[in-house]
């Protein structure tokens, strides 16, 4: 067979990209939405009802569950972000720092606080700072502990975010604020800072909704009832009433707060990539 007969043959007739594409994704529809329908089918949706979902349960959390539960629960977790971001922040310049010693610390402590659990950090300060140091009360109490414990956890991430952040900030800055006359101090508070922390800020907010969830690990501290967050409140009622009503309340709680800080967060990160382009 010549070529010029090979191109008289009637082609094959296939499915072109496009629609192996289309196809694809509607199989993968169709098998997602078949899971879907079998778990709500084989659910027994009248017992979890009466284990999660009963109105009168729920009716007495209010207002305590928000006024109490959910007050003190974003206490800890903003004091937590504030002690959490002043020693992140000097980490992060001791890490960045040319003083040999300044940077080994500074490297050794975000080693050791990236690797240990948030709860044997909760542990340590509720346990083994009073056995340390006799006597000797952390200022605040509960929200002293739980803002250090959080804090001392959070420096770790935030000072290498931190650190990464100063670090993309291009040196001309830097050249340029030191040729105008600034010392190498005031030009890293002045100009670079700022200008990292524009960078930085979608990564700190997950931080704080990471310390929001981490801020249920106070019970290991021992609190009152009035120093209890969300999770303590809802484990307590839920002994108290048999059902698991009141965990189901606490964690809608927490969604009403980390639901609109991922919103936030996607939205700087689409700000982001906005003025990078």
């Amino acid at each position: 067979m010549t070529a010029a007969d090979a191109r008289l043959q009637p082609r094959k007739k296939g499915l072109t990209r496009r629609q192996k594409r289309s196809l694809s994704r509607g199989v993968q529809y169709a098998v997602f939405l078949a899971v879907v329908i079998a778990f709500a089918v084989s659910a027994d949706w009248g017992r979890l009802k009466n284990q999660f979902a009963q109105a009168d349960i729920a009716g007495q959390m209010f207002p305590d569950v928000i006024t109490l539960a959910l007050k003190n629960t974003v206490l800890y977790t903003l004091s937590g972000f504030v002690v959490g971001l002043v020693l992140g922040m000097v980490i992060a310049l001791m890490r960045l720092s040319s003083v040999g010693p300044y940077r080994w610390f500074a490297g050794v402590y975000i080693e050791i606080f990236r690797g240990l659990p948030a709860l044997l950090i909760f542990i340590f300060i509720g346990v083994a700072v009073p056995l340390a140091f006799p006597g000797t009360e952390i200022i605040g109490g509960t929200y002293g502990k739980v803002a250090l414990a959080l804090g001392l956890v959070a420096a770790a991430y935030m000072a290498e975010t931190i650190r990464a952040g100063i670090q993309a900030v291009p040196k001309g800055q830097m050249e340029a604020a030191r040729s105008l006359g600034f010392s190498p101090a005031r030009a890293m508070i002045s100009i670079v800072i700022p200008q990292a922390f524009r960078i930085i800020l979608p990564p700190l907010t997950n931080e704080l909704v990471l310390l929001f969830k981490d801020s249920s690990l106070v019970l290991f501290l021992g609190v009152t009832l009035e120093e209890r967050e969300l999770s303590k409140y809802g484990r307590d009622l839920a002994s108290t009433t048999a059902n698991s009503t009141p965990i189901l309340v606490a964690g809608l709680c927490y969604l009403l707060v980390t639901i609109p800080l991922g919103f936030v967060v996607r939205r700087m990160e689409a700000k982001a990539q906005e003025a990078v382009k």
